[in-house]
């Protein structure tokens, strides 16, 4: 694989220079700027707190991307959000279902089979093949909030909401290149500035259930 090969995936580009994508580079912002606002409210929090950082992560490897458009850029990009999605799951059955190590570890690698089996039919779907390992991420939300509605209903709705502001984040990424001709710019940054939101929240949702877990202990 060449590493180096560039692509114009997005509407805003408009030929292979490190700065056109203005908007969609700047907004990456947006994860650094959440990452450490997250990161002052989850001291002593240790699962949040490397949340956090995979948080700055995802805004530093997107910022790449969408300046030098690579191949090894893509990785960088891609990379950190497949590993948060892998420790908030493992957090989720850790934490939130109250599983043991090793329950939580297969759980979290069933993830795999769970993404082959969705991806392919939601690329029967035209609308939902342009992001469609993205929704396998808010189908697994809503399953794991409806089955913790009667054992933790906060956290619960926490994450059916978390689900809820992902879907509108995916779609508006899905819009991009379908807009592209009536709006140059594009919609991937609303993507960004979403996704920080909703990373952010689902950080919030982890942090508060922790908490709410040490006052019972109380």
């Amino acid at each position: 694989m060449d590493w180096t090969q560039q692509f114009d995936s997005y509407c805003e580009r408009t030929d292979l220079t490190l700065w056109s994508e203005p908007v969609n580079a700047v907004t990456n912002a947006a994860f650094i700027i959440v990452a450490l606002w997250m990161w002052r409210r989850s001291v002593g929090i240790t699962g949040a707190r490397v949340l956090c950082a995979i948080l700055l992560l995802i805004g530093v490897g997107s910022a790449l991307f969408h300046t030098y458009a690579s191949a090894w850029a893509s990785l960088a990009d891609t990379a950190p959000i497949g590993v948060f999605i892998l420790v908030y799951l493992f957090l989720v059955n850790r934490v939130f279902i109250d599983l043991p190590v090793w329950g939580a570890v297969f759980g979290t690698l069933m993830f795999a089979p769970f993404a082959a089996i969705m991806v392919p039919l939601l690329n029967l779907v035209p609308f939902l093949r342009t992001s469609g390992f993205y929704w396998t991420v808010p189908i697994l939300l809503v399953i794991y909030g409806l089955s913790l509605r009667e054992s933790v209903p906060d956290t619960a709705h926490g994450l059916l909401v978390g689900a809820a502001i992902l879907s509108v984040s995916i779609t508006i990424r899905s819009l991009d290149e379908i807009l592209c001709a009536a709006w140059p710019l594009g919609t991937h940054f609303l993507w960004h500035v979403l996704n920080a939101v909703m990373l952010g929240y689902m950080i919030h949702v982890y942090i508060a259930h922790v908490l709410a877990g040490r006052q019972v202990q109380r």
